[in-house]
Order: structure tokens, then C-alpha cells, then sequence
């Protein structure tokens, strides 16, 4: 976890933030959200909301109040306490990529991924103190059976790494199981209802729509107390309008309408306000990032969140690119920047994201690390305008026309002074080329290898252990049998 103490951007000004609120209670009033779940309509309508078919219509002084109960801050514990993280004010908690069906390296190119890449994520994360989540599906495991692996997703994030982890989301049924083990895990349901040990993405199914499958999985944490990442999926273009004032005003409606069912559900339970929010590429019809859309989209959401107080998710190191090339770098860049200048509470695919969220890469996920590193430093480091910092001592023995490499201050600070990269290289051209003339991907695709062979296994307690297992193996035969 960082703390951003750089004073968030603020691309919209106060009258056209409560321009952008207004219109969310209009849409939110007058046109209202389908919620295809029985039991969230009726509490909805038992806190009075107008209720017709699935479409609930909100009254504004309603939202309002439910969302005031939303925590502006809450924790999220891990099993090593060490790496128990902080969401929502000015912390930065980092997590990978989310939902790839595939995944590629340089070896063995693009195939479905297997719950062996999902294990191999889960140790690089935990190998790497820029990453601060586990995460959650990290890739789809294709050669597990659908209705069982969610089991499997959930105890490697549990084993293989001691940092917090996210839940799956899939039904109610996998959202409980995901409960019961974390139970397991951290010693009793009591402990992570005290304090959260799960979260867990819940997006809408744009636009304003929520689906049986996700609202299940919200009914159940939101009951547990375990904290939802309310997302909005927004293409502008497609699920949303072209006007981007209007994408965030309905991006805004579809987030509070979730943050109020968790409210009902079980008043003070953390929920994140969440945005997943680019454009469409009007010629092709695909999802483009990384553009100058996805930037100024996670700028002012950001700023809506903080104009609620509540935890924010957004951006990312998102790209449209397939490969791990200069597109991926620039895009992801394109995202980074408003992602810590919009001073984002939870980053979600920071690391190893291709194609538009169909494919994740081992050496774009090293990369990706390079650039959170850099970023850590700018946050952890700063410029401090000190003794130190501003050298006076060194300027004083050097004088006019000398130069600092000799100088005892630099002597003092060559090591630890600036930055020192991880894969990038600053070598000259003939040293680089007598090494073999690697890029970054080639040396990135050395990184992820070595990350793997030196993985800090964080061991297990061998009864928690087997009654993880014991739990799992119930499950996946109670499951066959259904």
C-alpha cells in the first residue's frame, strides 16, 4: 500500500461536479435501474422506493442518505498482517489484471490460460512488493470445470500468497463459498466480519442494469460484511452516450444505486465506488484504451468519488495493444498517470493486462512493475526540499566549472540517490549490444522467469490447510451432484 499525498486533479470544477450529480439523481429519479434480482427489489421497496417490473425509481434524498453510511475509509486484512492494506482516502492499494480467457508469454505465444498461469500470477504478485492484492480471477482457468473452479481461484490466492485477495463473484453460490473459506482462513466468520477480509468486483450490467448473477454475489458479501467494488461498465458509444458529462452522470447512478442496496443490506458495510469507463472505437465497434477518453474518465470519476467521500476504483495499465510493444506502453502510461494524479484508492489490472482484457502477459505484467516501481518512488520518495536535497554542501565544494561526480555528497548518495531501474536498460549502445541487444520484452520475459524460480513461498498452517481442502473437496461433489 502507498500513501498519495500529490494533490489530486481535479479536471472538472465544483459547478460542473454538481452539474454531473444532478443529472445522475434525474437519472436515477426519472428513469431509474433495473435490478433482476427479487430480493433486492423487495428491500427497495420496503425502504420505499416505486418499484415497476424489475425497475426500481430512487428518490434522491434516499440515495444520499444511504451513501453517507458508506465508510470513507476501511480495512482489508491479510493473512500476513504485514500486508493488510487501507482503502479510500490517500491510499494506493494495487492488484493485477482481472478476467483474461487467455493468456501469452514470448515462449509459447497466446493459448488458454490454465490454473497453472492463474498459480503463476498469484506467486509473481506475491514476489513483487509493488503488487498489494492478489486479486481475484486473475486469468480464467479454462482446463477447470466451470462450475467448480471458482474453489480452486480462491484457495490459490489463499496459499500461494499472504497479501489480501478477492473473492469470486460468478453467483451467490460461489460468493458463499468464498465466505466459508475465507472463514476457514482467518479464523471464524466473526474475525472477517469484524474486519474485511474479501473484496470483490460487482459490475453492472450497463446500461442501468444489474443482473441476478452479480446481485447475488453483492446480497451474500454485503451480508457477511465483506466490501463490493460497485463498477459501472461504460463504453461511451455503446453502453453509454458519446457525451462523456453524460457517461459519468449515468456511470454515477448505476455506482450509488449499488452502494445503497449494500447500505440496506447491512448499514456501514465498505463498498467502493468503481469505474471502468473508455470509449468505443466508433469505426470497428471494439473497446478502445488508453486513449485520451479513458484518461479524462478516470480523472473525474475520481473527483465524483471524492465529492461523496467514498473509496474509489479506477484505471490501471490498460491498452488495446496485443503485444507488449510500444502501443502497450503508451496506452498504459496514457492511464497510469490520471490513475495516481486522480489519486485512484484501488488499481485494479496494474499489472499484465493486453487485448482489451482478453489476454494477459507475463512480460507485460514484469513491465507493468517497472512502471509501478517509478511510480512508488515519485509517492515514497518525493523531492524533499532538505539539507540533503538541496545540496548546498556539494555546490559549495565544487564551485563554477567543476563537476559532482567526485564530490563527497554524490559520494554519499550514488546508491540509494535516483531511481534504479528493474528491467530498463541505460547502458551504452555497444555494451547493450554486446549482451545480446535485448528489449524490454526479452529481458522482461528473464524477470517473470526468475520471479518464479526465487517465489517466496509464504507456507500455509497445515490444519487450516486441510480444512480448506476437506471444505473444497465437499463442495465439488456437492456440486457435481447438483
Amino acid at each position: 500500500m502507498w500513501k498519495n499525498r500529490l494533490k489530486p486533479y481535479d479536471l472538472l470544477t465544483k459547478d460542473e461536479v454538481n452539474t454531473v450529480h444532478e443529472h445522475a439523481m434525474t437519472i436515477l429519479e426519472e428513469i431509474g435501474v433495473d435490478f433482476l434480482h427479487e430480493r433486492a427489489r423487495d428491500l427497495f421497496q420496503k425502504a420505499g422506493m416505486r418499484i415497476e417490473d424489475n425497475r426500481v425509481r430512487f428518490e434522491r434524498a434516499f440515495v444520499m442518505e444511504q451513501v453517507a453510511k458508506t465508510p470513507a475509509t476501511f480495512q482489508l486484512q491479510a493473512r500476513n498482517a504485514a500486508h493488510t492494506v487501507t482503502l479510500g482516502g490517500d491510499n494506493v492499494v494495487t492488484a493485477p489484471v482481472y478476467g483474461p480467457p487467455f493468456v501469452t508469454d514470448l515462449e509459447r505465444g497466446r493459448r488458454g490460460a490454465t490454473i497453472e498461469d492463474f498459480t503463476n500470477f498469484d506467486k509473481m504478485s506475491q514476489a513483487v512488493d509493488q503488487i498489494h492484492c492478489a486479486g481475484g480471477t486473475t486469468v480464467e482457468p479454462e482446463d477447470l470445470p466451470l462450475g467448480t473452479r471458482h474453489l480452486d481461484m480462491v484457495y490459490s490466492h489463499m496459499r500461494w500468497t499472504d497479501k489480501p485477495f478477492m473473492g469470486s463473484v460468478i453467483s451467490s453460490e460461489s460468493a458463499r463459498d468464498t465466505i466459508e473459506m475465507a472463514s476457514i482462513l482467518f479464523g471464524g466468520r466473526a474475525s472477517i466480519e469484524k474486519t474485511p477480509a474479501v473484496i470483490n468486483l460487482i459490475n453492472v450490467n450497463s446500461p442501468l442494469r444489474y443482473d441476478d448473477r452479480m446481485l447475488g454475489a453483492l446480497l451474500e458479501y454485503s451480508e457477511a460484511g465483506q466490501p463490493v467494488i460497485v463498477t459501472p461498465f461504460l463504453m461511451a458509444g455503446a453502453m453509454s452516450p458519446m457525451g462523456l458529462a453524460g457517461t459519468l452522470a449515468q456511470q454515477t447512478a448505476e455506482a450509488l444505486a449499488g452502494m445503497a442496496l449494500v447500505q440496506i443490506i447491512r448499514p456501514g458495510t465498505p463498498s467502493v465506488y468503481g469505474s471502468f469507463l473508455t470509449n468505443t472505437d466508433m469505426q470497428s465497434g471494439s473497446p478502445a484504451f488508453g486513449t485520451p477518453e479513458s484518461a479524462m474518465g478516470i480523472l473525474a470519476s475520481a473527483q465524483m468519488a471524492r465529492h461523496y467521500n467514498v473509496p474509489f476504483r479506477g484505471g490501471g495499465a490498460l491498452t488495446s495493444s496485443k503485444a507488449p510493444d510500444a502501443q502497450a506502453a503508451y496506452e498504459s502510461m496514457m492511464c497510469m498517470w490520471p490513475t495516481i494524479l486522480g489519486r485512484v484508492n484501488f488499481v485494479l489490472h496494474a499489472a499484465g493486462w493486453l487485448e482489451s482484457a482478453l489476454l494477459a502477459s507475463y512480460e507485460k505484467f514484469v513491465i507493468d512493475v517497472e512502471q509501478l516501481r517509478m511510480f512508488e518512488w515519485i509517492l515514497n520518495k518525493g523531492l524533499p526540499v532538505d539539507e540533503e536535497g538541496l545540496a548546498m554542501d556539494a555546490l559549495r565544494e565544487v564551485g563554477p566549472g567543476g563537476h559532482f561526480l567526485g564530490a563527497e555528497h554524490t559520494l554519499r548518495n550514488y546508491r540509494t540517490g535516483f531511481y534504479r531501474p528493474w528491467i530498463s536498460s541505460t547502458e551504452n549502445f555497444d555494451r547493450w549490444n554486446r549482451f545480446g541487444a535485448r528489449t524490454a520484452d526479452v529481458v522482461a520475459a528473464e524477470k517473470w522467469k526468475q520471479l518464479l524460480a526465487e517465489y517466496p513461498d509464504p507456507g500455509i498452517d497445515p490444519g487450516i490447510d486441510e480444512q480448506l481442502q476437506e471444505f473444497m473437496t465437499r463442495r465439488k461433489g456437492e456440486i457435481g451432484e447438483s
